[in-house]
């Protein structure tokens, strides 16, 4: 899944304040309850530099050890830049990487687990990939809370009622298929939150969004350029169709009038 993952630094950089933002307080708070006595070890599936370490760690009961897996050692490399987040005893936690490819995700790959997460997951994954990983969670016995994964829905003002053939393309290019692996995209979070219910787990979900305008204007462009990038990838005629949109927006960005809402699933599951 390596080539579908391909993210830089730089923008998981920019994305985090807005992430740490946007994820489900209220889950969080539920999951300390849910976990043993003693240290806890939690696996970071897909954790890039570790934003969801540094959210979430310093929310959790310590002391703590967070593994991170990701098929990018670069990336996971860059979580042991700069001080370490403390747990809510004030100690450091410790922190360990796993690099390898997470469709062959398995039980074993868990061992230890107190908690599994993950952030922004969930829609690049195949429904075989986000079944290995629910099995994997089962079979560890681990709670999972799963950030972050699109819904679909983005909300941008001023309205243009060119929005929808933009927004419908991209969620096409979000289910498309990609070296045989079909993708999940806005599916992602609702079929990962029915494969805990079938295994007899319980489930809170939470909907979650960015709001992005003119407090975080290179954030914004970034995701709207991505955003149309992608719809005019999976249909090259929006380009002719909707004639002038690209340019139009541009001046709103350049005047901080855009500002758009985009709606995330957050899913906490945990064994009865």
């Amino acid at each position: 899944m390596s080539d579908i993952l391909e993210v830089s630094s730089d923008w998981l950089a920019l994305r985090e304040g807005e992430d740490a933002t946007a994820r489900s307080g209220d889950l969080a708070a539920h999951i300390p309850p849910l976990l043993p006595h003693g240290r806890h070890t939690v696996h970071d599936l897909g954790s890039g530099t570790g934003s969801m370490m540094r959210w979430l760690a310093p929310l959790l009961p310590g002391p703590q050890t967070w593994v991170l897996h990701d098929w990018n050692e670069a990336l996971t490399a860059r979580a042991f830049d700069g001080p370490r987040p403390l747990d809510t005893d004030g100690a450091p936690i410790a922190l360990r990487t796993s690099v390898g490819e997470l469709d062959r995700l398995t039980a074993a790959d868990l061992g230890g687990a107190s908690l599994v997460t993950a952030s922004a997951l969930l829609d690049v994954l195949t429904a075989a990939e986000a079944h290995a990983i629910v099995d994997a969670c089962v079979l560890a016995g681990a709670p999972a809370f799963l950030s972050l994964s699109v819904t679909g829905e983005v909300e941008l003002r001023p309205w243009d009622a060119r929005d929808k053939a933009v927004g419908d393309a991209f969620n096409a290019h979000q289910r498309r298929e990609v070296g045989g692996r079909r993708l999940l995209g806005r599916y992602a979070g609702p079929i990962v939150r029915g494969l805990f219910e079938q295994a007899g787990w319980r489930v809170r979900q939470a909907r979650t969004s960015w709001h992005l305008g003119d407090h975080e204007p290179r954030l914004l462009r970034e995701w709207f350029d991505g955003w149309v990038g992608a719809a005019e990838e999976q249909e090259p005629e929006l380009v002719e169709t909707l004639g002038g949109y690209r340019e139009l927006r541009g001046r709103h960005l350049d005047r901080g009038e855009l500002s758009a809402v985009v709606y995330h699933l957050d899913v906490l599951a945990w064994p009865r």
